[in-house]
């Protein structure tokens, strides 16, 4: 899908660059990536399919495009979907729908589309099918397909939310939604350094000491559940959730993982 961004085609089995030496926040998730210079523009490439390039169409590039704009934070993504935010706190989504660009529908949409709210921070996290940000207030934000009880919110598992709902606390820090196709889970931090988990269990992903039985109770957590400890980090990528794995790190710099 030219996800290389050399203009081609070509497979290389050796690191080649992509033009330009500005190149610093960088995301990259199923053969689409995206990339925010040092002047503040955010530039795409690769595959298109969902309209995840922000370019108003479908059609792949391999070779870099520009999202308009030059005030541009930080970018992350999934499966098809991305959002940003900007310097002035909006947050914007666009590409796959279901609810998770946050527009109260679940209408696809392959050009940016602004999150309602102003005071959004650089701590956003996509999962597979759900979005969470942190607001500068240090509340967290979630929104999409709400299966296993992901969004946080005690709520049934097929009670789905396409705008941002708060998920309770006001100290939160740092936040990840997990890349699981179907079994999602979330992870965050708290300002105390208290570490927090909920979704589904497969594998013993939420690290509550528990693994995942069918008809055992423990399939999922529909509300964010303390993992123990109160010495876990709270910085950037502090925590990251993978398809049914985790990882985190602690204050005095040790890495911690556990789940499939």
């Amino acid at each position: 899908y030219g996800t290389l961004g050399q203009n081609n085609r070509t497979f290389y089995s050796s690191p080649v660059q992509i033009p330009g030496t500005t190149w610093t926040t960088k995301a990259f998730i199923n053969n689409s990536a995206a990339c925010i210079r040092t002047d503040g523009t955010l530039w795409m490439w690769g595959l298109n399919n969902l309209g995840q390039l922000g370019q108003n169409n479908t059609t792949n590039r391999s070779s870099p495009v520009q999202i308009p704009g030059t005030t541009w934070a930080q970018v992350g993504g999934n499966y098809g979907h991305f959002a940003a935010t900007k310097t002035n706190g909006t947050l914007w989504a666009w590409g796959n729908g279901g609810g998770m660009l946050g527009q109260n529908n679940t209408t696809a949409r392959s050009s940016p589309v602004q999150i309602p709210g102003t005071t959004w921070t650089d701590k956003i996290s996509l999962g597979r099918k759900a979005a969470y940000a942190i607001k500068s207030d240090n509340t967290l934000w979630a929104w999409g397909n709400n299966n296993g009880g992901v969004l946080g919110r005690n709520t049934p598992d097929n009670v789905h939310y396409s705008s941002p709902l708060q998920i309770p606390g006001t100290n939160w820090a740092q936040v990840s939604g997990s890349g699981g196709t179907t079994l999602c889970f979330a992870l965050a931090t708290k300002t105390d350094n208290t570490l927090w988990s909920w979704g589904y269990n497969q594998y013993g992903c939420l690290g509550h000491n528990q693994r995942y039985t069918p008809g055992s109770g423990q399939e999922a957590k529909s509300s964010p559940t303390q993992i123990p400890g109160t010495n876990w980090g709270t910085g950037t990528q502090a925590v990251y959730g993978g398809q049914y794995y985790a990882f985190a790190v602690k204050q005095n710099g040790t890495l911690w993982a556990w789940g499939g």
